[in-house]
């Protein structure tokens, strides 16, 4: 069916954002053949500070918060966001409408290649004192409580500058989302995907999600069908658990949930910014009702001593 309404999307101008906007505007007009669909490429906070770590910038949503204000002002009818960077609350009006089907939710250790092969083979293979380069501070936590001895080194820009920063050695190593270096094309580069026992992903990493205004029926009919239930399932328990622990996406909190047997099974972590402690923990239960798993959880680790970790990452007394 024809439609005379044109569909903006809201999105960061980043290669991989815009593969994430191009993907879903094929799926709409594949949906709907004679559908207009148009990007907005929006510079958000997160994208402008390129030389502080988000940890020290602060806030939540640095990479929304401008796309959210388009979506107000109507310059955009939807925005498509990596979900890892979509904070728990949203302002009133806006809702998260759809998450799509997970791409692989692993970090992926990316050496060096040198004559054609890996350069460091595998995590651990690396050197006492080797240089790691990331800026999420869940991954440093996880890899420095497996090796203490291990050098981090702040590394933010866009996949392809970290990878060109790998290659021109200012580190051994670096760890970035699989799903990124996936979608990008990129796969040969992974030298390793770290299984979760290693690194627990960050909350929703792997999956998109589409945020639109909450009374525009057009729309929300318009990317319904894009929503995939299961990913959306473990996505929900994952912000549930993030949600009660109050946790931006700059602390080491990590959580991965997923389906098995008709149950969610979810693992989630906390940890002090240096590795030295970890909490850990596995829940599950029935799919009926996902969030509360997540926040089951969460209490959990509060109980075990996260909360006073989580004090000191932000500071509070």
């Amino acid at each position: 069916m024809a439609h005379d309404r044109k569909v903006i999307i809201g999105t960061r101008g980043s290669r991989l954002a815009l593969w994430q906007a191009e993907w879903v505007k094929s799926e709409l007009e594949r949906l709907h053949p004679g559908l207009k669909v148009e990007l907005n490429r929006i510079k958000t906070t997160g994208d402008k500070i390129l030389d502080v770590p988000l940890a020290k910038v602060g806030g939540k949503g640095l990479f929304v918060k401008e796309i959210e204000e388009a979506l107000l002002r109507r310059d955009a009818d939807i925005a498509v966001h990596s979900m890892k960077d979509v904070p728990t609350e949203f302002p009133d009006g806006l809702h998260l409408a759809v998450i799509c089907r997970r791409e692989d939710p692993r970090d992926a250790f990316i050496s060096q290649i040198q004559d054609s092969r890996f350069k460091i083979q595998k995590f651990e293979d690396l050197p006492r004192g080797a240089v790691i380069g990331t800026s999420s501070l869940r991954r440093a936590c996880q890899l420095l409580n497996v090796r203490p001895d291990l050098k981090i080194k702040q590394l933010r820009g866009n996949v392809d500058t970290r990878l060109k920063k790998l290659d021109m050695g200012e580190f051994d190593a670096v760890v970035l989302a699989a799903a990124g270096i996936k979608r990008l094309g990129w796969s040969e580069r992974i030298t390793e995907l770290l299984p979760p026992e290693i690194s627990l992903p960050a909350i929703g990493q792997g999956a998109v999600g589409i945020e639109c205004r909450i009374g525009d029926e057009f729309i929300n009919g318009l990317i319904r069908p894009l929503n995939h239930e299961e990913t959306s399932m473990c996505v929900r328990a994952e912000r549930a658990f993030l949600r009660r622990l109050e946790g931006g996406c700059q602390v080491p909190i990590g959580a991965y949930a997923r389906l098995v047997d008709g149950k969610i099974v979810m693992d989630g972590l906390v940890g002090s910014v240096s590795g030295d402690r970890i909490i850990k923990k596995r829940l599950e239960g029935g799919k009926d009702d996902v969030e509360s798993v997540g926040t089951r959880l969460a209490e959990d680790l509060l109980s075990r001593g996260a909360l006073e970790i989580l004090d000191s990452v932000y500071g509070r007394s």
